[in-house]
This record gives structure tokens, C-alpha cells and sequence, in this order.
């Protein structure tokens, strides 16, 4: 099995409660950050996910809380496509602690692709379809610098 497409991100203090844990409704942000970053290493272009060419909204996310991430843990966020549709792609995204294996949040979030100008829903062209479903497999953007040689 090839590895999924990584997102690397620090926990900061405001996202944390007086515990030090991080809000639940944070991981909503780093879900969306990571589908981000994963349509911008998966798509033919990088621009293409933030300049109209393919537009997406979310329309269903569940959430499954496991463990609480805490102030200053760096994340991996996971991300695979799991699911296309004609219109619509499922993200599924595994949070863990960089360099842990079980799951702190599970994540299948639902897509649906839309047309910039109108916001109705519409097909995914082949291009982008033949891009989600490679989908940056084996890729890592590492906002947190977990990777950075000499670490």
C-alpha cells in the first residue's frame, strides 16, 4: 500500500483550552488546511486549488474524537481520497501525533466540486479526477518542520 499524502502542523496555544487540549471544533481546521494542501500537491497545478479552476465546498463532515492532541504536539495529518463521484469526492484524513501510529481524530469529509461563477455542483473533469485519485500519494507538506534534516 502506497503511503497517503502527509500534512505536518504544530498545535498552538490558542487553539488549546486552559489544559492545554486542543478544541474540538479546531480539527475542523486542520482538516480543512490539510484538504488544502493535499488538492495543491494532487492537482495538475498548484494554483488550481485556489484560483477557480477547481472549486469544491464541503457539504458533510463526521468526526470521530479518539485521544486529545495538546498544546505544542506536532500533527500528521493523513489524507486519501476514498470515494468519486460524478460531482462529488470523499477526503478521508487520520490525525496522530507525528511519528505515532494510532489515530487521535478520524475524519471522512464529502466534496462536492462547483462551478466558480454559479456555485452549482458540476463534473469533475478527467484531468482532476485522474489527480484525486493519485492523489499525492507518497507527498508530505510539513508546516511544522518535523522533517527538516538535523531535527
Amino acid at each position: 500500500m502506497t503511503l497517503p499524502f502527509r500534512y505536518y502542523l504544530r498545535v498552538r496555544y490558542q487553539e488549546c483550552d486552559a489544559q492545554h487540549v486542543v478544541f474540538n471544533a479546531r480539527y475542523g481546521d486542520y482538516i480543512d488546511q490539510a484538504c488544502f494542501e493535499f488538492l495543491r500537491a494532487a492537482l495538475p497545478r498548484p494554483q488550481d486549488a485556489m484560483d477557480g479552476t477547481f472549486e469544491s465546498q464541503t457539504v458533510r463532515q463526521v468526526v470521530e474524537w479518539k485521544a486529545p492532541a495538546r498544546f505544542d504536539d506536532v500533527l500528521e495529518v493523513s489524507v486519501r481520497t476514498s470515494r468519486l463521484g460524478t460531482t462529488s469526492f470523499v477526503l478521508s484524513f487520520e490525525i496522530r501525533r507525528a511519528g505515532e501510529t494510532d489515530p487521535l481524530v478520524t475524519s471522512e469529509t464529502t466534496y462536492v466540486h462547483v462551478d466558480p461563477k454559479t456555485w452549482t455542483k458540476r463534473a469533475i473533469a478527467p484531468a482532476m479526477r485522474a489527480a484525486l485519485e493519485a492523489g499525492a500519494a507518497g507527498r508530505t507538506t510539513d508546516h511544522a518542520g518535523f522533517s527538516t534534516p538535523g531535527r
